[in-house]
């Protein structure tokens, strides 16, 4: 494990686990953590070996937001809206997925930081929110772009406007939850669920994860293009092996445990 006082990285195995390591305030992320989180990300991204992220907060919570006693009385607010987000890698897509693993608050800051991440699996006491709204702070790290992407703009606009607090239930009614189980158990689902994709063929797995992502705001035609483009790569690397394999009866009937 490399640890500093703020985040926590830890290889098992193909997957990064990336822990805020700020449970006195809720994991709220100050200028050094930002930075500390986009580092291990980055790092994360580069690393052949390793296949995905899970994004987690230690204790009971997942991630309050920006800590706003670091903004109180500063003159200079040390933001550079054509640089990094300041609450890490939030201004970045990367090549590889990363699943948020959701106990107690998401909010603010903390749910644009759920909501960079492709998957959220959620405790059934989690719960999501527009917090910041309270403050006078704005979304700056995403949250105004991928929360209408994820959950449509009618509901993401209910979110923003009010800033009411979301509950795990509902989280997942809306889409902006794509697991919900038992308090204490959002890791041990994340990883499984991690473990799971980091068993598919990648390149196929990175591509289409990929194109989904560069389709927003493209033509219907040149999306498709882009589709077709993007997955001769895996198509030739990896579809030949894998029809092979499921010619010899595996993976038929949606089991994919010995593929």
């Amino acid at each position: 494990m490399t640890e500093t006082d703020k985040v926590l990285v830890e290889t098992k195995g193909s997957i990064t686990v990336v822990t805020i390591n700020r449970p006195h305030c809720r994991n709220a992320v100050d200028y050094e953590t930002g930075e500390l989180l986009l580092a291990a990300f980055d790092a994360f991204d580069a690393d052949d070996s390793q296949s995905v992220a899970i994004l987690t907060g230690a204790g009971p919570y997942f991630c309050a937001g920006f800590d706003l006693k670091s903004l109180s009385g500063q003159k200079d607010l040390n933001y550079d809206p054509e640089g990094e987000g300041i609450m890490g890698p939030t201004r970045r897509l990367l090549s590889k997925p990363v699943i948020a693993a959701v106990e107690g608050y998401a909010v603010a800051g903390g749910l644009e930081l759920a909501l960079w991440c492709d998957l959220r699996v959620a405790a059934d006491t989690a719960a999501f929110g527009v917090f910041c709204r309270r403050w006078g702070v704005p979304l700056i790290d995403g949250g105004c772009v991928r929360l209408p992407r994820l959950i449509g703009h009618s509901r993401a606009l209910d979110m923003i406007l009010t800033g009411r607090e979301v509950d795990a239930a509902e989280a997942f009614d809306i889409g902006l939850a794509n697991r919900v189980v038992a308090e204490g158990t959002a890791f041990e689902e994340a990883f499984n669920l991690a473990e799971q994709i980091a068993e598919f063929p990648q390149t196929c797995m990175r591509v289409d994860r990929n194109t989904s992502y560069q389709q927003w705001g493209m033509d219907i035609k040149d999306a498709l293009r882009l589709e077709a483009r993007d997955g001769a790569k895996p198509l030739y690397q990896e579809a030949q092996n894998g029809a092979g394999r499921f010619s010899s009866g595996l993976g038929r009937g949606g089991d994919f445990s010995k593929i």
